[in-house]
């Protein structure tokens, strides 16, 4: 068996332990449907990832000149992700890939290390090689979540982490959105969120924009 092909299988059987399905059938079989009726046109940027970008619903408002097809789901996991990648990754022909994950992983029942995190990133970063070797693939930061203050510093760490082995990656990048959601004198900025505490408002939203636009491919 060739060596990707066992890396395959080793990547798609760890989501498979980890992953809890059953919880997102409905908004996958929403994306099948609207992939039915439209099909999303090859050379878009694919967006995955968890509520983050599934509240992004004018995220295409925010990147006029960058056609975007948008395949976050709420509450979902980078083991939910890897293991839904046939239906929210590969029926496209993205010319990039910008991935929102690994806030929720932290705060699951028990917790875990930044650790797993990281190692749940590489596993989906080599799953979408598998089918992508040369697109950008490009990591947004986990953000500093107010309603998840006592899970921010396992958070910093795995985005260190992250950072440091996405430089050694061909046509990849960690986009930092972490620092610009703080206030200069370091604590959070409850302002760009909504009363949940979690999920962003506009001008959150506005932040995020800023940042990410240049490293959006034309």
């Amino acid at each position: 068996m060739k060596k990707t092909s066992v890396l395959l299988l080793l990547v798609m059987a760890a989501g498979l332990l980890s992953a809890q399905p059953q919880r997102f059938q409905n908004e996958i079989a929403q994306f099948h449907k609207q992939d039915s009726l439209h099909m999303p046109a090859p050379n878009q940027i694919l967006f995955i990832g968890s509520s983050s970008f599934t509240k992004w619903k004018d995220v295409q408002d925010y990147f006029p000149t960058h056609p975007i097809i948008n395949r976050g789901f709420g509450g979902s996991s980078l083991p939910d992700v890897i293991y839904y990648a046939n239906d929210i990754i590969f029926p496209y022909q993205p010319k990039q890939i910008v991935i929102y994950c690994g806030e929720n992983d932290f705060s699951a029942p028990g917790g875990i290390e930044p650790e797993v995190v990281v190692n749940r990133v590489k596993e989906l970063y080599a799953l979408i090689r598998t089918k992508y070797p040369n697109i950008p693939v490009d990591y947004i930061s986990m953000k500093p979540s107010p309603s998840r203050e006592p899970l921010l510093e396992k958070m910093k760490i795995a985005n260190k982490k992250i950072k440091k082995w996405l430089k050694r990656k061909k046509h990849a990048h960690f986009i930092n959105v972490y620092d610009s959601m703080l206030n200069s004198d370091g604590s959070l900025r409850k302002e760009i969120y909504l009363q949940d505490n979690l999920h962003m408002n506009a001008t959150g939203y506005k932040i995020w924009q800023k940042i990410i636009d240049p490293y959006l491919v034309d």
